[in-house]
């Protein structure tokens, strides 16, 4: 870091994060040597002060914008000296500037311009005119311009129009004149959109918004992204009012600023008209882009969080897995893994219209169970999920001996993994419609291997996700996959090229040579054999070694978390207990009444020896919680089997700024407004619910036509009256966004009403009931 460029650096960041300046000045310093974010949350806790990978994505966004800033002001400073009219004054107001409006500010009346109309003006000898209007105030303007007529200037009327042109040009150019009216106006103005002439019906999706107004100040970050998609859609007009009150204020100070004598008509209508055409819309432009640029962050703060969460879901384990995915026409395609997630077997079923081969989709499905010891039945949660899963729900009645538990999972993002080349690469020879079932088994037995695969943006967890920067939704999701992949561990003789990319250190290259060496010499047998991989130097072998195991190598520390450079301070703790290290690593007792004081070196402290501690009572302890799963409720299959006050178990599947969405099994997501996540008051769902967690809820509202589901998560909710069409359901904070959570690539619900049918090669019983 350039300290000599911005020493306040250190000191804006620390407020922002909630840390002291020397803790950021600590952790700059590792970035700009180019340790990873991961890598310096857990390996250098005694360098940081313990800031966490949050604290340090923040520092790092924060960190880059105050650079650029630094950059801008000096950029500023040098065009303004260059001029030689840089003075102390100048100086000190850019070094108090905090923002870049603030910095346009100060360079404005230094800018070199381009022929204004005030410049035309100057050029046609109007400009003594104008300081003798400002300068005698109590004469007649019109008196004045008579001496200023000229074939340039054909009469009064063109002589004064110069006049307002040049003096309103000064005062918008003074330097304080902005910065005292941009608080007011921020606190005054007024959001508000209209429905676009001739979309009343066609853009009923931002029908809460065809007639809105509310605060700038106050505007919730997903309904102004709604407003402005309604905007970019046609549908709607979007703009920014400044009261009345704010915009009296602003011309008082303009005139106040530039001296303008009162009293003077056609002054003040000079004043007026530099409000309403030069600060006015500088203003509604800038606040255009900050309220944009707040929402923005906000979407992808919500986004980040969801998408932490659905990959820190918990996984179902190393077991043989069947994937269905579910298609009504196009029949159910299936993939069986096994417990590494290798492919073993493929098919696809038809149980439904047009074929309706119930009898040989019972047949199929049951032998492929028994062949392969089958364990676990991933259903895809898409079109035909609910058919699907009551069909496998029968034939696992009619199975002897051990079954499989059935799990219906969610399959945003399997179609674009089919798709990928990640995919291609990897099954080359494998239909694409198959591709999809491989990925539903797989991200049942673990979410985060298989999700890895995948663009975030495709998994289903954001909102608005199209709407904001993409450079840096992609960075801010990106870091957000690489925080979860190190904080589980990976598996450095199982893991896919995708999964070791996100490895602090590694990057897809690198991931690439070591899948490479691997399938050319064999599973790695120590952490030390990463150096021989290509590529992979000192450096990217001291950011990735603590976060790659090796289980049931000859170094027993490298099944854990334990960083190579510390395994000395590891097995001097074991000397000391007189344990063989083997024998100690998982065994919590044997470390009872440890002091980590007697171990700390001048490189290793309490934070360290804490963590090593750990790790011995739980190598490579994986961070996720229990596997649990949702059961719906039978016979509820379709938004017309709801009713208000059935009590349902589902899934979150989105948390939002104004509540969270929850599938319960009828392929609309339902939502779960803010105010009714819990019986007390609730500031951020985030704090009461996560993405991939099972709920109970209470169905509130049911609106068919709408498509819109009003759930509870209170104890005693007060149950609304069910509407099968108009516009009922909890609207809340929610208006003009999505119907359910944004589902990725999830799959239109048509589906049939009847129940397919045909003979079942497995039991008289299930025979009997398809008959009837």
């Amino acid at each position: 870091m350039n300290t000599a460029v911005d020493a306040s650096i250190p000191s804006s960041i620390a407020g922002d994060i909630g840390c002291q300046p020397k803790q950021v000045i600590a952790a700059i310093e590792l970035i700009d040597n180019g340790d990873t974010i991961p890598f310096i949350a857990r390996y250098r806790k005694e360098v940081t002060g313990g800031l966490d990978d949050v604290q340090l994505r923040k520092l790092d966004e924060r960190l880059t914008y105050l650079r650029d800033f630094a950059k801008r002001r000096e950029s500023v400073q040098k065009a303004i000296a260059e001029q030689g009219k840089l003075t102390d004054d100048i100086l000190e107001r850019l070094r108090k500037a905090t923002t870049k409006a603030e910095l346009e500010d100060i360079h404005a009346p230094f800018r070199k311009k381009l022929k204004t109309r005030a410049q035309k003006a100057i050029d046609n000898g109007l400009l003594p005119l104008a300081d003798a209007i400002l300068a005698q105030s109590n004469r007649d303007p019109e008196g004045l311009a008579q001496s200023y007529l000229s074939a340039a200037v054909a009469d009064v009327k063109a002589a004064l129009t110069g006049v307002r042109d040049i003096l309103s040009e000064r005062f918008s150019l003074h330097p304080d004149t902005a910065a005292k009216l941009r608080p007011v106006a921020k606190r005054t103005a007024m959001l508000k959109s209209k429905v676009a002439k001739g979309k009343e019906s066609e853009g009923q999706k931002f029908a809460d918004y065809f007639d809105h107004s509310e605060s700038w100040a106050k505007a919730p970050g997903h309904r102004v992204l709604a407003m402005l998609r309604g905007e970019e859609a046609g549908f709607l007009s979007f703009g920014i009012d400044i009261e009345e009150d704010a915009a009296l204020f602003a011309k008082n100070t303009i005139s106040n600023d530039n001296r303008v004598p009162r009293g003077n008509g056609f002054l003040e209508q000079v004043v007026d008209w530099t409000w309403k055409n030069k600060f006015s819309k500088r203003l509604v432009s800038e606040m255009t882009a900050e309220v944009r640029e707040r929402a923005e962050k906000e979407a992808i703060e919500v986004f980040v969080t969801n998408l932490k969460a659905l990959l820190m879901a918990a996984p179902a384990g190393m077991k043989t897995t069947m994937g269905l995915d579910p298609g009504i026409r196009t029949g159910v395609k299936v993939a069986i893994v096994d417990a590494t997630g290798k492919l073993l077997a493929t098919s696809t079923v038809y149980p439904f219209p047009p074929r309706k081969d119930v009898q040989g989709t019972m047949a199929e499905l049951g032998a492929l169970i028994r062949r392969h010891n089958v364990e676990l039945v991933a259903i895809g949660n898409g079109t035909g999920s609910r058919e699907t899963d009551a069909l496998m729900g029968d034939l696992l009645k009619e199975l002897a001996g051990n079954k499989p538990t059935k799990v219906v999972v969610s399959e945003a993002g399997a179609s674009v993994y089919s798709a990928s080349e990640f995919a291609s690469r990897e099954f080359p020879n494998l239909d694409v419609s198959l591709r999809g079932a491989v990925s539903i088994a797989r991200r049942l037995q673990d979410p985060l291997a298989e999700l890895v695969k995948i663009d975030p943006k495709a998994i289903g967890v954001g909102q608005y996700q199209h709407d904001v920067d993409q450079s840096r939704l992609a960075k801010a999701l990106a870091g957000a996959v690489e925080d979860v992949v190190n904080s589980v561990g990976v598996d450095v003789n199982t893991a896919s090229p995708a999964l070791l990319s996100y490895v602090a250190g590694v990057g897809p290259a690198l991931a690439e040579s070591i899948v490479n060496y691997r399938d050319a010499n064999g599973v790695f047998n120590k952490r030390t054999q990463l150096k021989s991989v290509p590529k992979l130097g000192p450096r990217a072998f001291s950011q990735c070694a603590g976060f790659l195991r090796i289980n049931g190598g000859a170094e027993p520390l490298d099944a854990s978390a334990v960083h190579p450079e510390a395994y000395k301070v590891a097995k001097q703790i074991v000397a000391d207990c007189g344990r063989d290290l083997r024998d100690i690593m998982g065994d919590a007792n044997s470390l009872q009444g440890v002091a980590p004081e007697r171990f700390v070196t001048d490189t290793f402290g309490i934070p360290t020896i804490k963590d090593i501690l750990d790790e011995l009572r739980k190598p490579g302890r994986d961070p996720r919680p229990e596997f649990k799963t949702a059961s719906f409720k039978e016979g509820v299959n379709e938004i017309s089997d709801l009713l208000p006050g059935m009590r349902l178990e589902g899934t979150v599947t989105n948390v939002a700024a104004f509540g969270a969405f929850v599938d319960i099994g009828v392929h609309q997501d339902g939502l779960v407004h803010i105010s009714q996540l819990a019986d007390k008051f609730v500031d951020d769902p985030s704090k009461i619910v996560k993405a991939g967690q099972v709920v109970r809820v209470v169905v509130l509202s049911v609106d068919e036509k709408a498509k819109r589901i009003g759930l509870s998560m209170k104890s005693n909710p007060e149950i609304g009256e069910q509407s099968r069409g108009g516009r009922g359901g909890p609207r809340g904070d929610h208006r003009g966004g999505p119907r359910n959570a944004p589902r990725g690539d999830h799959k239109p619900s048509h589906r049939p009403k009847e129940k397919p049918k045909g003979m079942s090669q497995l039991g008289e019983a299930l025979a009997r009931k398809y008959r009837k």
